[in-house]
């Protein structure tokens, strides 16, 4: 594949907490994805594991051998299928900590490369899960990608802090399946989303739950923030999008964003010498 060029499939499903059910739909979206010639397969959060608080009331009983096993047949497909994969899973911790809600970046080898931890739990999360505090970035063909998830979105500190370190795709994975009724999420997390590609510049996908109700599905966002595809609603489904890195977006912030970025509010003069000016209470 050529320099700059990544082809990433973004796939949803409805996640359980029957881990095993959720492996057999992995795997056979890692062997989809190998058919349609992509490099790395995302996947929602918590796919494989399941959601504490939403696919079971807790992790207390949770059978780790089980989620142990099931995670080293994905890694052993990945290395049969040459594929890269985020794979959104529950990191278990030593006792009395509570687990990692993360992202396991297994390589083309079979192997796990990195795991991205969420940094940002909401206040239920909290309950389940402990947060992260690494960054995690890696490069495939020449593209310099990150690995974020769900609520992370809420911070755009942390999408300012992947533009310092010349990320140039965002992988984030989101679980907003199971809402009793649809909720704000379906006006503002895509929404939000796109702002943070055009504002950074960024390629982005996401990928999220498909399950009963889910305000929005995944999709895949270029540089200027427009969504190019995205998948049906709360069906199953994958699709393949391509990053190229030598197309150009519209992107006015370019010239000013080096500016912003180092706490330089303004492309003007910092200290205009002109009474009109400094006079706010004057015609």
């Amino acid at each position: 594949m050529a320099e700059g060029i990544l082809k990433i499939a973004t796939c949803q499903f409805a996640v359980s907490g029957e881990v095993g059910w959720n492996a057999e739909i992995i795997q056979n979206f890692l062997r989809k994805a190998k058919r349609l010639g992509a490099d790395i397969v995302h996947f929602p959060e918590c796919a494989l594991s399941g959601y504490a608080g939403a696919d079971f009331d807790s992790l207390e009983g949770y059978d780790w051998q089980r989620l142990a096993e099931e995670t080293k047949k994905i890694i052993s497909l990945a290395g049969k299928l040459k594929l890269w994969v985020v794979l959104g899973s529950t990191h278990r911790l030593t006792e009395p900590n509570k687990p990692h809600n993360s992202l396991y970046l297994i390589n083309p080898a079979g192997q796990i490369e990195n795991r991205y931890d969420k940094r940002f739990g909401t206040e239920r999360d909290l309950k389940h899960y402990t947060p992260g505090n690494r960054v995690v970035t890696f490069e495939i063909n020449g593209v310099k990608c990150a690995l974020l998830i769900c609520f992370d979105l809420r911070f755009p500190e942390i999408y300012r802090e992947l533009k310092k370190m010349n990320v140039q795709c965002v992988i984030q994975s989101f679980y907003n399946a199971r809402q009793t009724e649809q909720s704000v999420h379906r006006h503002i997390i895509r929404q939000t989303m796109q702002c943070h590609a055009a504002t950074n510049y960024f390629w982005v996908s996401m990928a999220n739950s498909s399950g009963p109700i889910a305000p929005y599905p995944s999709c895949f966002i270029q540089p200027d923030g427009e969504i190019v595809k995205q998948l049906e609603p709360n069906k199953p489904g994958i699709m393949v999008n391509t990053v190229d890195t030598a197309l150009s977006f519209y992107d006015p912030s370019e010239k000013f964003r080096a500016l912003a970025m180092k706490g330089i509010l303004t492309n003007g003069p910092v200290n205009l010498d002109d009474v009109r000016s400094k006079n706010t209470k004057t015609l």
